[in-house]
C-alpha cells in the first residue's frame, strides 16, 4: 500500500491579507533530485558496478533474489552520499522515485510490485542483512548470503585511483595517517585509548591528494603504525606495476617513524619518505644554537622566528643506520617549538627550510579530507557489534567519497565548488526539491525554477556529458 499523504490543511501565520495554508498533497516529489549527478558520473566509470560484481559474492537463491548485489550498493552509496547515515532512513527512501533511478530499478515507482507497492528500493532489514553477512557465509546459511571480499575491495580502490589518469604521473605523494573513531556501544575491538580519551577504533588513511586509496579500521590498543607497512607494500606493488618509473613518495607525521618502514621504502620499495620524528633531548642539543638565533630574531621583531638545520642523526638501539634528519628551531611567544623531520631525500634536491615548511607541512590537507568523510560522509557510523561489518560501513562511506570526489575533479574544476567539502556540495547541488512523474516511456523530474545554483548544475551536467561512457 502506498503511504497516504496528510492532506488535512495547516493555517500557518498571515502574510497580509493573505492566509498562508500549507497541505501534503503535492504528489510525487524528492528533496534529492542532484543526486542523479552522481549517476552521471557511475554510468561513465562503472565505479559501484565493478564494486558489486567483483567485490561480492551473491549465495542467495538467483530465483528468489528481488534486489541485487548492486541495487543495494547503490542504494546504501547514493544514501550515505546523499546524507542518509542510517539504515532506518531507507525505509522511507524506500517511496522515493529519485532513489528508485539511482538504485535502477526498472519500476523506480515500486507501483508494479504485488506485496509492497510503491517501495521500489530494499529496506534496513535488507541492507542490514548486506552489512552483517560473515566472511564464511555460503548458500546454506539461513538469512546472510551476500560475501564481502575485502582484499578485492581495497584492489579496486587503488584501481580507480589509477584510472583517474590519463597518463603515468611523475609523481605520487602517498599520505598515511589515522584518527578516532569514537564507540559508544560494546562493538568487537573496543578499546580505551589515552591520547584521544575514549573508547574508539583507530582508522588508518592513505590518501594521494584527494584519492583516497586505503581506508582500514583497525582497534584502539594497537601502534599507529600498525598494518601500515603492509598496505604500502600492497599500493605501491600496484603503482609501480602500472607506472614502472613513477617516483613515489610517503609522507606522514611521527607516528609512522619507524624503521622497518623507512628501510622498506630505502630497499626494497624504492620509494623515498618524509615523515615526522619526536623530539629527544639529543636532537634538541643538536638545533641548540639555531633555537638561540631564533630566540633572538623573535625578541627584536616580536614575530615568529624560525631557523632550519641539517644533521645526520641514527638513534641509539631502534635505527639501522644513519639518516637525513631535519630540525626546526621555533621560537614563538609562547617559547621554543622545536621540530623535526626524517627524510630519505637528499639536501640537494630540497634544502631543509623548503622540505618543511612546503612539502612536509602540506600534508595537513589530509586532516581536512579525513574529517571530510568522518563528518560529512558518516565514516564514524560504525555502531554495529562486529569489527567486519563495521568496516564494511566504511568502505560504502569511502567509495561515496569516491564517487563524490570524482564529481568534483571532472565537474567542478574551474567552478564556485572546485575546493568544497562533500558536504557542501549535497547541500547546494544535490539536495534540489523535484517533482516526479513516471510513464511507460519516460521518467519526467521537474526541478525547482528557483534553484538558485542552475547554471552551475547546468554547467556540471554539460561537463559531465562530455565525457566519453564506456558503454
Amino acid at each position: 500500500m502506498e503511504t497516504e499523504c496528510i492532506t488535512e490543511q495547516m493555517e500557518f501565520q498571515q502574510l497580509g491579507v493573505r492566509a498562508v495554508v500549507g497541505r501534503f498533497d503535492g504528489g510525487k516529489i524528492s528533496s534529492d533530485g542532484g543526486g542523479l549527478l552522481l549517476r552521471e558520473v557511475e554510468s561513465r566509470f562503472h565505479i559501484l558496478k565493478r564494486l558489486a560484481r567483483d567485490c561480492f559474492r551473491d549465495h542467495r537463491d538467483k530465483d528468489r533474489i528481488e534486489h541485487t548485489v548492486e541495487s543495494l550498493i547503490r542504494q546504501r552509496v547514493y544514501g550515505i552520499a546523499l546524507g542518509y547515515e542510517d539504515l532506518n532512513d531507507h525505509d522511507s527512501l524506500r517511496h522515493d522515485v529519485v532513489m528508485g533511478v539511482l538504485s535502477e530499478k526498472q519500476d523506480p515507482s515500486g507501483r508494479d510490485r504485488v506485496r509492497e507497492q510503491g517501495k521500489a528500493i530494499a529496506g534496513k532489514s535488507t541492507l542490514n542483512r548486506l552489512e552483517l553477512t560473515p566472511e564464511d557465509a555460503n548458500q546454506k546459511s539461513r538469512y546472510k548470503k551476500i560475501v564481502a571480499d575485502q582484499g578485492a575491495i581495497d584492489e579496486l580502490m587503488v584501481t580507480v585511483f589509477i584510472e583517474s589518469y590519463q597518463s603515468a604521473p611523475l609523481e605520487v605523494v602517498l599520505d598515511v595517517d589515522a584518527t578516532d573513531d569514537p564507540l559508544y556501544g560494546n562493538q568487537e575491538g573496543k578499546y580505551f585509548h589515552g591520547y584521544y580519551g575514549e573508547y574508539c577504533y583507530l582508522p588508518l588513511y592513505i590518501f594521494s591528494g584527494e584519492h583516497l586509496l586505503c581506508a582500514r579500521l583497525r582497534q584502539a590498543n594497537e601502534d599507529p603504525a600498525s598494518g601500515v607497512l603492509q598496505e604500502l607494500k600492497r599500493i605501491v606493488t600496484r603503482l609501480k606495476s602500472a607506472w614502472p618509473t613513477v617516483r613515489i613518495i610517503l609522507r606522514g607525521d611521527s607516528g609512522f617513524c619507524r624503521d622497518e618502514i623507512m628501510s622498506y621504502c630505502e630497499g626494497e620499495g624504492q620509494i623515498e619518505y618524509v615523515l615526522g620524528l619526536a623530539k629527544n633531548s639529543r636532537l634538541i642539543k643538536e638545533i641548540g644554537a639555531e633555537m638561540g638565533q631564533a630566540q633572538q630574531n623573535y625578541e627584536s621583531t616580536q614575530q615568529p622566528a624560525r631557523v632550519f638545520k641539517d644533521v645526520r642523526y641514527r638513534t641509539r638501539k631502534s635505527w639501522s643506520c644513519e639518516r637525513r634528519v631535519v630540525g626546526k628551531a621555533e621560537y614563538l611567544a609562547k617559547g621554543e617549538n622545536p621540530r623535526f623531520i626524517v627524510t630519505s631525500m637528499a639536501s640537494e634536491e630540497k634544502d631543509a627550510r623548503e622540505l618543511y615548511e612546503d612539502f612536509y607541512c602540506a600534508r595537513g590537507d589530509m586532516e581536512n579530507r579525513i574529517k571530510e568523510q568522518q563528518l560529512g560522509l558518516f565514516a564514524d557510523r560504525t555502531s554495529t557489534s562486529w569489527m567486519r561489518s563495521n568496516q564494511l560501513r566504511l568502505y560504502f562511506s569511502s567509495f561515496a567519497y569516491i564517487l563524490v570526489h570524482a564529481l568534483r575533479r571532472l565537474g567542478l574544476e574551474g567552478t564556485e565548488l572546485a575546493k568544497a567539502q562533500c558536504d557542501t556540495i549535497r547541500l547546494k547541488l544535490f539536495k534540489i526539491g523535484a517533482q516526479i512523474r513516471v510513464s511507460v516511456r519516460k521518467v519526467w523530474i521537474s526541478f525547482s525554477e528557483s534553484y538558485p545554483y542552475l547554471k552551475l548544475f547546468q554547467q556540471v551536467f554539460a561537463r559531465l556529458q562530455q565525457i566519453p561512457s564506456p558503454g
